[in-house]
C-alpha cells in the first residue's frame, strides 16, 4: 500500500488552470523528486498536499485513507485541516522560522500547541513538555545544531535556519516530509550542508517529496523523478531512466537547457 497516493489533483486560480490532473504514489522509505521550468505548477502541488492551498479536482490518499475527496474541501473545518496537515511536514525556500524564538522553541512550538489539547495536558504539564522538548533537542543535534540550541534566527546563517526548519518539520512525526526548493535561499557555500542533512534523511528512508531545482542532487538522492510542465506531469520514472534516457521530447529539452547544451 503506498504511502501517498495522488490521483487526478486540480487547482485553478481564476481563470488559470495550474494542476491539470497530477497522479503519482508513492511507497515507504521512499523520494520524489519534482522537477521542471518555474510555472510548472510545483509549489502549487506541494501547497494542495499540505492543505495550504485546496484542490479543485482530485483524491489524496495517505497509508490508504482518503484526505481529500474532489471539491469537498469547502466543508472542512479549520480543525479538520489541521489535522490533515498532520501527515505532512513542509520544509519552505524562505525558513519561515519565528524571530522572536531561539531555534530550540521554533521546533517544540507547534507539538507544545498540539499538547494542549490532550486530555491528559494539564494533570501530566511538566512530562508532557519535557519529552517534546528532548525530541527537539535530539533532532536539532541530528541537523547538525546540538550547539546552537538558544541562537535566535538572525543569529544563524541560512543553512543554519534552514536545517532548524527541518528539525522543525520532523518534529511532529510526519508520513511525509516535504520540501519546496529547499536550497533556492541560500548562497552556494551554504547549499551543501542542507543538501548532506536531506541526504541522511533519505538514508535513514524518510519518505519525502523534494521540489528541487539541484538535477544532480534529484539524481543522487531520489528514488523516482516527476517531471512537471505546464500543469501536467510530462514524464515520470527512476532516475537513470528520467536523466540518462528520458522518453519524451519537453523532458529532454529541460535537462539540455539546465546542463547548458
Amino acid at each position: 500500500m503506498p504511502v501517498l497516493e495522488v490521483k487526478g489533483l486540480k487547482k485553478r486560480f481564476g481563470p488559470t488552470a495550474v494542476l491539470k490532473g497530477i497522479d503519482f504514489s508513492l511507497e515507504q522509505g521512499e523520494a520524489l523528486a519534482i522537477i521542471g521550468s518555474s510555472g510548472s505548477g510545483k509549489t502549487t502541488l506541494l501547497r494542495c498536499l499540505n492543505f495550504l492551498e485546496l484542490a479543485d479536482d482530485g483524491i489524496i490518499s495517505v497509508n490508504g485513507e482518503v484526505i481529500y475527496r474532489g471539491g469537498a474541501g469547502s466543508k472542512f473545518s479549520d480543525a479538520e485541516i489541521r489535522k490533515k496537515r498532520l501527515h505532512f511536514g513542509l520544509v519552505f525556500q524562505n525558513f519561515n522560522l519565528f524571530p522572536q524564538y531561539t531555534a530550540l522553541k521554533n521546533v517544540t512550538l507547534a507539538g507544545e500547541m498540539l499538547a494542549k489539547e490532550r486530555p491528559d495536558f494539564r494533570t501530566r504539564r511538566k512530562e508532557i513538555l519535557a519529552e517534546i522538548e528532548e525530541g527537539a533537542r535530539a533532532l536539532l543535534d541530528q541537523v547538525g545544531l546540538s550547539d546552537k540550541l538558544d541562537f535566535y534566527p538572525h543569529q544563524l546563517s541560512g543553512g543554519q535556519q534552514q536545517r532548524v526548519a527541518i528539525a522543525r518539520a520532523l518534529a511532529l512525526k510526519p508520513d511525509i516530509l516535504c520540501f519546496d526548493e529547499p536550497t533556492s535561499a541560500l548562497d552556494p557555500e551554504l547549499t551543501g550542508e542542507v543538501l548532506k542533512v536531506i541526504r541522511s534523511l533519505a538514508e535513514k528512508n524518510t519518505t519525502m517529496v523534494i521540489v528541487t531545482h539541484e538535477m544532480q542532487f534529484a539524481r543522487d538522492v531520489s528514488d523516482k523523478v516527476l517531471f512537471m510542465d505546464d500543469g501536467f506531469v510530462v514524464e515520470s520514472g527512476t532516475p537513470e531512466q528520467i536523466f540518462d534516457n528520458p522518453r519524451e521530447k519537453r523532458t529532454r529539452q529541460f535537462l539540455e537547457r539546465y546542463n547548458g547544451n
